[in-house]
């Protein structure tokens, strides 16, 4: 199995009533089974790249591990389409039921929905972290500078885990929640720290990924796309800026404005707007 996001495929185009023959690139689909000690936990549907830090990443973001040295051994056999994963700990079937939806909320506020991974792994994120706006027009143009398999195929997603400054590394995948799971399990492995950290991202900002930001622990994600109406709301909750339609000199600050530099003093002068509102409408009641 090459280790490769696209494939050349042959293709007949046409254009108004001509056509022609060409070569074009088409996104490769890998499944993968994780089989976790011993047993089958689950299956994936994937770009056939960094499939160790998927693995990671997608056990972590499922609640299975915390730390990459939980786990005891890793081979991916990628003629089968297997990951055999080994940990030093004995898992319960109820310790990863992760199929079953249960009423709550990560931090107390709003009753959502969430997998029962989620309510265990979701936390508050407490991230200090403060950017320009220039600085984030600059990390998406960088991302989408690097983006060549989606100019190419049209069928990818890329996540990158950034600096303020610059893309440390970029991941590509067929699909949203991969390519942050190759993230999160990059950074489990190398044991990157998160306090200087954001995520940058081409996909729509679901509920799921907003999930996934919350686990990896990053208080800001930059994104082209649209958000959610429930992401947001999560956001809100779990302490996470979410940016969206970042194109060109453009963007969308959804929640938790005051980290984006030249939002804080808006941010102040709505506060106090609500503030006097709320105080005039109580007085009239």
């Amino acid at each position: 199995m090459d280790e490769t996001v696209k494939q050349d495929w042959h293709i007949i185009r046409f254009h108004n009533e001509s056509d022609c023959t060409k070569i074009d690139q088409v996104a490769t689909e890998y499944p993968l089974t994780i089989m976790l000690n011993g047993e089958e936990f689950a299956t994936m549907v994937c770009s056939p790249t960094d499939l160790d830090a998927l693995v990671v990443g997608f056990l972590a973001s499922e609640g299975v591990i915390r730390t990459y040295a939980e786990i005891r051994s890793l081979h991916i056999d990628r003629s089968r389409g297997f990951a055999h994963v080994e940990l030093h700990k004995h898992i319960q079937p109820h310790d990863i039921d992760h199929s079953k939806r249960v009423i709550g909320s990560c931090c107390g506020k709003s009753r959502q929905f969430y997998f029962k991974s989620d309510v265990k792994t979701a936390k508050t994120v407490m991230s200090r972290l403060s950017i320009h706006a220039s600085q984030c027009y600059r990390l998406m143009s960088a991302l989408q500078a690097q983006s060549e398999d989606f100019q190419e195929t049209g069928g990818v997603h890329n996540a990158a885990l950034c600096t303020v400054n610059e893309l440390l590394t970029v991941r590509t995948d067929i699909g949203r929640h991969n390519a942050l799971d190759k993230i999160y399990g990059q950074i489990l492995y190398e044991r990157i720290p998160l306090k200087d950290k954001l995520i940058a991202f081409s996909g729509r900002v679901s509920s799921e990924v907003l999930l996934k930001i919350s686990k990896i622990g990053v208080g800001i994600i930059i994104s082209k796309s649209a958000p959610t109406d429930l992401a947001l709301k999560l956001a809100e909750d779990l302490g996470i800026t979410v940016i969206g339609f970042a194109r060109g000199r453009v963007m969308n600050i959804y929640t938790h404005p005051t980290r984006i530099i030249e939002a804080q003093q808006t941010t102040v002068a709505l506060e106090k707007d609500h503030s006097t509102n709320d105080q005039h409408d109580s007085e009239h009641q």
